[in-house]
């Protein structure tokens, strides 16, 4: 069940979310949830609904969304539940990835109504995000497939998450048709300019050339190995190690004009070498880097600029 046993982007939603929920930081995550809204004094308590609810009452309810987008977060919400409405049944009408459309019910919870109302804002919280999430990821996609052809080019995530969301934010990208970069700092090894400030010069090639080799000692399941290059210089130093040693080029804040030189230089000298364009990506730029031949492109705002999509809950009986 390992993360670092299989491609997380090559299997189903429905394994990739039983994988990371077997790691337990989500588990953590919803038991902070809870805490933080309900027992912050270990009482479990929702003070409103202790006041002004009835004993015994029961209640349905449906998670509905006020606008369109795409749906990503239903897979999380029993194990939501299970810390905040124990007691409560679930009902999932549309699954991740599925496309939201107004008025129409994702899920529908039924239990007791102290229950229920405690556990609205979380969970309304969590699937307003992460849809938003997959709905932009879906945006800048589709945007990639109308100017290059869909599947042409893959749209990564980064690292640029939410302190304790990263998991659950990159589960959102594969709910938008995007694709998950490392998970953190131990399923890939990624050379970046702090870890090559002294290494200019000479010296570059072989320091690179000595750490991916010792990377893919460290970690036999190592998923890439990637190096960040800010200039055409550096791609062209880089051109020089060994094949097979660094599976990715990383280029970083450059122009289009320089994308399109950096994949001729590739082409010319390592065509099995993978380019990854990444700084500056935005929904309005996505296009025209994809025109430049690049493999991959990645983006931080998918996941620190995504506008949360507007869901309720509403009471049914």
């Amino acid at each position: 069940m390992s993360l670092l046993d299989c491609d997380p982007n090559a299997i189903s939603l429905d394994e990739l979310y039983e994988r990371l929920s077997a790691t337990g930081l989500i588990g953590r995550l919803f038991d902070l949830a809870r805490d933080e809204d309900l027992a912050i004094d270990g009482s479990l308590r929702d003070l409103t609904s202790a006041a002004s609810v009835a004993d015994g009452l029961t209640m349905r309810a449906a998670f509905v969304p006020r606008e369109r987008g795409q749906l990503a977060g239903v897979a999380a919400l029993p194990e939501l539940l299970a810390r905040l409405a124990p007691g409560a049944e679930l009902d999932v009408l549309i699954v991740d990835g599925s496309t939201l459309v107004s008025g129409k019910p994702i899920a529908v919870v039924k239990g007791d109504a102290k229950e229920v109302l405690g556990l609205e804002r979380t969970a309304l919280n969590l699937l307003s995000h992460l849809s938003g999430v997959a709905t932009l990821t879906g945006a800048m996609v589709n945007r990639v497939g109308e100017a290059v052809g869909s599947g042409r080019i893959d749209v990564l995530d980064t690292r640029k998450t939410t302190p304790g969301l990263r998991l659950l934010e990159k589960y959102a990208v594969r709910c938008g048709g995007g694709h998950m970069h490392r998970l953190g700092l131990y399923d890939a090894a990624m050379l970046k300019d702090n870890h090559l400030a002294r290494e200019q010069g000479e010296g570059f090639v072989a320091f690179i050339s000595r750490a991916a080799a010792r990377a893919r000692e460290l970690e036999p399941r190592l998923r890439f190995v990637e190096v960040e290059v800010d200039s055409l210089d550096q791609l062209q130093a880089l051109l020089w190690v060994e094949k097979g040693l660094v599976d990715i080029a990383l280029l970083d804040n450059m122009s289009v004009e320089e994308l399109r030189e950096a994949v001729k230089m590739r082409d010319r000298k390592n065509d099995a070498l993978l380019l990854e364009a990444s700084g500056g990506v935005r929904l309005e730029t996505i296009g025209d880097i994809a025109r430049t031949g690049v493999d991959r492109i990645s983006s931080g705002a998918m996941t620190h600029s995504a506008r949360s999509i507007d869901i309720g809950l509403d009471v049914i009986a």
